[in-house]
């Protein structure tokens, strides 16, 4: 009888011992479900992301030279003109006019006028070749001393931008001469006309004036259509070259200051397959206010960017065209990077829960450039470190985690 009593305690104590043990897998700790990254190297690039426009460089309005009935303007925006062939407009000067000492007067004034401004462009476009010039040697200069280290990279950086806005100087200026050349003509033709005495019997309708367009472009707007008797001085067009664009992105005045002159600039979403390519040309001194779409008052400053990519690439962009800019701050090829939502606030510093044999490990780690998705690692992780992306309130200092 002994044995079979001794049998069934050892059969109760196993279950004991098995129900103990039951107990006590079932009431351990479970290794907390997270997210995990890898700390890896690659390309990291800051920007500063906003909205802007297109807009064409240089415009060119045509007014009516002299008082006259204007005749119907056939052209119609988007239609193709080139300088000095096209008939923009046909002006006709009423007998009375002719004869008036008055208009006459008006119109010496414009010729004097119109002459005064061809001078002053003339001047201006020479004083642009001449600093296009002196910064084209300082370039030449500054290429021949980076090979050996006489300039720095960012030393020739500078350089290149300050002869590139030279250059755009220059290319502005002589587009003001050729509107002054323009005008010079038009001033005078029309004082011929008022100066010229209609032809013996001829009604008060037979002189003709025809407006010419000054530039080679394209019609964007005509603000007198339909036939009517206009002053001197009325709008009649708006002209301009559409391939030459230029890009208007508004942002924050604190990431105004940010941004480097000739920073890079890629432009998406304007319809293209690919990106374009833009360059910072001119950061506006001035602010404006402006109320954002949740009703915040914010300081904006705008951004001006000039097209790298050649008109044939972005032949159907055209002017007031939205784009969707991004201003380069800073980027490298080669950035030890931790995705952003790893990192937290500890202290005065940051810190990421390592992934280490299945348990977080708190680690201190030193941040550099940081564009909110990524962020460069100058120490505290080495490439390929396993982090836990958006840690909660139960990841703690030796917690278990296991992979989600």
């Amino acid at each position: 009888m002994g044995q079979p009593k001794r049998r069934r305690r050892i059969v109760w104590a196993v279950l004991a011992l098995a129900a103990v043990a039951a107990l006590v897998w079932a009431f351990r700790p479970k290794p907390v479900p997270v997210d995990l990254a890898t700390v890896t190297r690659g390309p990291l690039r800051v920007t500063v992301d906003e909205d802007g426009k297109t807009r064409i460089k240089e415009r060119y309005v045509v007014s009516a030279p002299l008082f006259g009935r204007l005749q119907r303007i056939e052209l119609r925006p988007g239609a193709a003109v080139e300088a000095g062939q096209t008939v923009l407009a046909v002006i006709e000067p009423s007998l009375p006019d002719l004869l008036d000492e008055r208009t006459r007067a008006v119109a010496q004034a414009r010729v004097q006028g119109a002459e005064a401004s061809q001078k002053a462009a003339q001047a201006r476009l020479e004083r642009a070749r001449g600093a296009h010039d002196l910064e084209k040697r300082y370039l030449a200069r500054a290429r021949q001393l980076r090979p050996t280290g006489g300039v720095s990279q960012e030393d020739l950086d500078r350089v290149e931008h300050t002869e590139w806005m030279a250059r755009e100087e220059e290319r502005s200026a002589q587009f003001a001469v050729q509107v002054a050349e323009y005008e010079v003509e038009q001033a005078r033709a029309a004082l011929l006309q008022v100066q010229q005495p209609p032809p013996p019997g001829s009604s008060a309708r037979v002189t003709r004036f025809e407006v010419r367009s000054p530039i080679d472009g394209r019609v964007l707007h005509v603000f007198q259509e339909s036939e009517a008797v206009v002053p001197a001085g009325t709008r009649l067009l708006e002209l301009g070259d559409s391939a030459d664009l230029e890009v208007e992105i508004d942002v924050l005045s604190r990431d105004a200051v940010r941004i480097a002159p000739s920073a890079k600039v890629l432009l998406e979403h304007w319809g293209g397959d690919a990106p374009l390519m833009a360059r910072v040309r001119l950061i506006e001194p001035a602010a404006f206010l402006k109320v954002s779409a949740l009703g915040i008052e914010e300081q904006r400053v705008y951004v001006i960017a000039d097209l790298v990519d050649p008109p044939a690439k972005r032949a159907r962009l055209g002017d007031a065209y939205r784009v969707e800019a991004r201003i380069v701050l800073w980027e490298s090829d080669d950035v030890l990077k931790v995705p952003a939502g790893a990192l937290f606030r500890r202290g005065d510093g940051w810190a990421v829960f390592a992934a280490v044999d299945g348990r977080a490990e708190l680690r201190p780690v030193q941040v550099g450039h940081n564009n909110g998705l990524e962020a460069e690692v100058l120490g505290g992780l080495a490439e390929g470190a396993a982090v836990v992306l958006h840690p909660s309130d139960r990841i703690q200092d030796g917690v278990a985690v296991a992979p989600r």
